[in-house]
């Protein structure tokens, strides 16, 4: 059955996250180091971590699989969990794979450089109603397709 697992102390999309897991029937675990609100419905989890450093991560990387969803801002999460083989998104509609993933790591580390030599400031634009909707874009197009996998298994074999 497909899950997804949100990366959620910092995430801007649970609310759609949400929607759509109930429009799919699907169960969400809402990962964090601090009580998270959520909406009363048996589908959606709150999973409650140690304050320990990437602990919210190790959690998630130790429960994905091939038929999961992961939802992270956090670019070395992504890349742990396309290793076990899980979908990911972030909260702006980008979909990593093993293609991207590279890349995204070494921007990471560039901009941290950067921002150690003082020659960027700031920080990421303003979250935007365009980058909400091409979440849920993204996310939906994620679910179809695992549902497409599903649906393409062969059945197994019944015993008469």
């Amino acid at each position: 059955m497909i899950q997804i697992y949100v990366d959620a102390d910092a995430c801007p999309v649970k609310e759609e996250i949400y929607r759509v897991a109930k429009r799919h029937g699907l169960p969400v675990h809402v990962v964090s180091n601090s009580r998270i609100t959520l909406p009363r419905n048996p589908l959606f989890r709150s999973v409650i971590v140690s304050g320990q450093f990437d602990a919210a991560d190790d959690w998630i990387v130790e429960e994905t699989t091939a038929t999961d969803v992961a939802i992270t801002a956090d670019i070395p999460l992504a890349a742990r969990c396309l290793q076990r083989g899980s979908r990911v998104l972030d909260p702006k509609g980008r979909v990593f794979s093993a293609d991207s993933i590279g890349d995204a790591l070494a921007s990471r580390e560039i901009s941290a450089f950067l921002r150690d030599m003082g020659e960027v400031g700031g920080g990421p634009k303003p979250f935007s109603p365009q980058d909400r909707s091409r979440f849920l874009g993204a996310l939906e197009n994620q679910i179809q397709a695992l549902l497409k996998l599903e649906r393409s298994k062969p059945l197994p074999p019944t015993s008469l």
